[in-house]
């Protein structure tokens, strides 16, 4: 099938190339001519393994353009996967949406199309691009006869660092449209997805328990809440650990021993119960705040969602109370924190607790230190405030430091050699911000280890 992605951010990028090593003929329209130049060179403006790889697979099948009328007449089928930021009040802001969907009426040459709402986007939404698809196609004085399309929508369940696989071995496809065709095209895009017919790429093999992927044919409202509903209820469960963890450090539990017997009840499950300094990214943050702003509109309250924000927020802060209570004093020390992707296997700031903790930290005086094995190049673009605390090297964060923080679980600092930086330090004192550390293992290298609950 012959497919057009609009934008090529996380979302977009992961889509079109995938579709493009699946068979299908892809072209991805950016408006930034940088990004486009680097696509054609074979070369990912963002951080994912095995992306590349699956560019260079892919690009017989891929092309980029900073032009809709290069890639969306013919399409089948048209992604429109441009970002969705919230604005001051919490919902949305669809400018970028509302443009994307006027360019794509204007290119609409023939046929029938079907274009699909891949960005997070609020309930209606599709409603609204569709008014907006019909507004600016009927203004077009060379409107040409014979032009059918419709809206669906089809949310990603991508985790960066984890993207590839998500969407090549799915946990399910959903998608929405009030249109039976619109259904069905999307139905053929991803039959060799749903019936796993695809040669494996050889750096991302299909899981030995892989089967055919369950396929969620619904309406449009339904599929645009399936994708904050689903985001919503996992960030709960980490903010629900996180607030456990604290009661579990003042009655003496331990609370990675709490979260496996939890986990372990197959109704609940060990995923998404890690306890440490809380979710960060581009989706929890924005998917709950929509979300809430949504059901506002409506005259409804979501409580618990509301407090899962605020149990996250407030492990941050927690995260420098626990360096406070065993430091005492915070002015003039030396803290070095270990990460700044808000998780690990991806460059992305975006909401990050390490930008927090720092700019927390700097707040009482403290003097930082901070590192990053990949983020680094971006961190010094996105944070020009921050980037003097940069440290390109692990000696610069240790070197006469009064405690390490590790903040983003990175392979790098799990595997790191521990015992050849406790020399360096004035004080030996490790926070693990992530319970992914031996606490045994480290205090037997000399270090005070502390975790953030518990």
């Amino acid at each position: 099938m012959k497919v057009c992605v609009v934008g090529t951010g996380y979302v977009g990028l992961t889509t079109g190339v995938s579709l493009a090593f699946l068979g299908h003929e892809v072209t991805c329209v950016d408006l930034d001519q940088h990004k486009v130049d680097m696509l054609r060179a074979g070369k990912c403006p963002i951080y994912e393994p095995g992306m590349e790889e699956l560019l260079a697979e892919a690009a017989p099948n891929l092309s980029f353009t900073t032009s809709y009328d290069e890639g969306v007449p013919g399409a089948d089928v048209v992604f429109v996967a441009v970002q969705t930021p919230s604005a001051e009040d919490g919902s949305p802001d669809l400018r970028y949406l509302r443009s994307a969907a006027e360019s794509v009426a204007r290119s609409l040459n023939h046929g029938f199309t079907v274009v699909v709402n891949k960005s997070t986007v609020p309930i209606g939404s599709g409603n609204w691009v569709d008014a907006i698809l019909r507004e600016s196609f009927a203004q077009r004085e060379d409107r040409p006869a014979g032009v059918e399309f419709s809206v669906a929508s089809n949310p990603e369940f991508l985790r960066e660092g984890n993207a590839i696989a998500d969407t090549l071995y799915p946990d399910r496809i959903v998608i929405g449209s009030d249109s039976p065709r619109s259904l069905e095209v999307l139905n053929r895009l991803y039959q060799p997805i749903i019936n796993q017919t695809f040669t494996a790429p050889t750096f991302q093999p299909r899981p030995e328990d892989a089967t055919a992927v369950p396929l969620v044919s619904t309406d449009l409202a339904s599929a645009e809440l399936i994708k904050y509903a689903a985001n919503a209820f996992l960030a709960l469960k980490i903010s629900y650990v996180n607030e456990i963890g604290q009661l579990a450090a003042k009655v003496g539990a331990d609370i990675t021993e709490v979260a496996r017997g939890m986990g372990l009840d197959q109704r609940i499950g060990s995923r998404f119960l890690q306890p440490g300094v809380g979710w960060g990214g581009s989706c929890f943050g924005k998917d709950t705040k929509a979300l809430i702003a949504t059901a506002a509109e409506y005259n409804h309250e979501m409580p618990i969602v509301k407090a899962a924000r605020d149990v996250n927020q407030r492990q941050r802060a927690i995260a420098v109370e626990r360096l406070q209570d065993e430091l005492r004093i915070l002015k003039g020390r030396k803290i070095g924190l270990l990460g700044l992707a808000f998780k690990p296997n991806t460059d992305d700031l975006r909401d990050s607790p390490a930008l927090d903790i720092a700019n927390l930290l700097l707040a009482r005086g403290a003097r930082v230190r901070l590192h990053d094995p990949i983020a680094g190049e971006r961190f010094r673009h996105e944070q020009p405030e921050l980037a003097p605390h940069l440290s390109e090297s692990l000696d610069g964060v240790f070197d006469d430091c009064d405690a390490v923080v590790l903040v983003t679980e990175w392979a790098q600092y799990l595997e790191l050699d521990w015992s050849k930086f406790v020399g360096l330090m004035r004080n030996p004192l490790v926070l693990d911000g992530r319970h992914a550390l031996d606490g045994d293992r480290m205090r037997r290298l000399g270090y005070k280890y502390l975790a953030v609950a518990g």
